[in-house]
């Protein structure tokens, strides 16, 4: 509880001060006169205080409502009645807490951490491993008894090839920022086969994960136009850990980004997320019978189709994403498949082959 009289403290303390104060029962709920007896002291200024403690509460209930999309904080009679002479009371939902600690929430966080152990950069994961240490502190004994608790002596993640590359955390708060306030932001940033980083106005759509990078999506500055495609002209990528430097705008972005044509999904089925040769490919491939097992369990599409050529090869049929990883894939697997079509792709492919080849010759 308190040491000093609740309208005292600034009002983030004083909502918070309340709701340590409030019961956890409908049986034990206190009307305003019971929480002045915490809330405030001064007799002179009773009425205004009283006043306070009521737009406190209603300021509390608002946060429970906006942040934990929560009816939490109770009044009897219910919160927009009208109370028509009669006392309202107040209380907290007994099954509610800023942070429940319980092994369902723990166990989020055990599979939280070892979900991004080798996907976000360290710094990232640092803040999720402290969460988890905090966790474990307050309620170790009952999780690590817990049918839940017990998982966490049969998971194990793989590190990856490559590690993430950093990030700085000032950089990735503006991008934070400007995407949660629909505001434009000004990054610098270093392209990769460029000696000196650029500084440009980009409006913000999203965040993209791919393995353990992470992109900005968002669109140069153009004026508003009635043809989605040429608007799309102007949609970027750029890796986070090459943006050297963010600031917020205090410009909103234009209404136009916001269109349900440039939604994260959508710009995802357009290809747009990735770097793409083209937006949708049917993909022909001849794969050896052994190598195609791992396809039957992980499809390359919904519409992907194996028939058998022989006793060695199999043919795999799909419509995909003409990507980059798309690529990097078929690379892969050079000794185990052919690609048939398209003749493009089979181009490209070839040449990366050759190229290696090559390289390997000389040295």
């Amino acid at each position: 509880m308190p040491t000093h009289p609740i309208a005292s403290y600034t009002k983030s303390a004083r909502l918070f001060a309340l709701y340590q104060c409030l019961p956890r029962s409908e049986t034990d709920a206190v009307s305003l006169t019971e929480l002045m007896q915490n809330y405030g002291d001064d007799v002179d200024n009773y009425t205004n205080e009283r006043k306070n403690l009521e737009n406190d509460l209603i300021g509390l209930n608002q946060i429970f409502n906006d942040i934990f999309y929560s009816d939490a904080l109770v009044r009897v009679p219910a919160w927009g009645n009208n109370i028509s002479g009669k006392t309202a009371r107040f209380y907290i939902e007994p099954s509610f807490s800023i942070d429940v600690i319980n092994e369902q929430t723990v166990f989020f966080w055990e599979m939280l951490d070892k979900y991004t152990a080798n996907y976000l950069p360290l710094s990232f994961k640092q803040e999720i491993t402290d969460k988890l240490t905090q966790l474990r502190r307050q309620d170790k004994d009952n999780f690590h008894h817990s049918p839940l608790g017990q998982w966490q002596d049969y998971l194990i993640t793989l590190p990856s090839v490559v590690q993430a590359p950093k990030l700085d955390s000032d950089v990735f708060g503006s991008i934070h920022q400007a995407l949660l306030q629909g505001r434009q932001l000004r990054i610098v940033y270093q392209n990769k086969w460029e000696g000196q980083p650029a500084a440009r106005v980009v409006y913000p759509k999203g965040l993209i994960f791919i393995d353990n990078m992470i992109y900005l999506t968002g669109f140069n500055p153009v004026d508003d136009h009635i043809d989605d495609k040429q608007l799309l002209k102007a949609h970027r990528n750029f890796a986070v850990n090459r943006i050297t430097e963010a600031v917020v705008i205090d410009k909103p972005i234009p209404d136009w980004v916001r269109r349900d044509a440039f939604s994260l999904q959508n710009l995802r089925k357009l290809g747009r997320l990735e770097p793409t040769d083209d937006t949708r490919i049917k993909l022909i491939l001849k794969v050896q019978r052994y190598a195609c097992q791992h396809l039957y369990e992980r499809p390359l599409s919904i519409d992907q189709q194996i028939t058998t050529i022989d006793d060695t090869w199999n043919q795999v049929s799909a419509t995909v994403a003409n990507t980059t990883r798309l690529q990097d894939w078929l690379v892969s697997m050079s000794q185990l498949s052919v690609v048939i079509e398209p003749l493009e792709l089979k181009a490209v492919i070839l040449e990366r082959l050759e190229s290696g080849m090559q390289l390997y010759n000389r040295n």
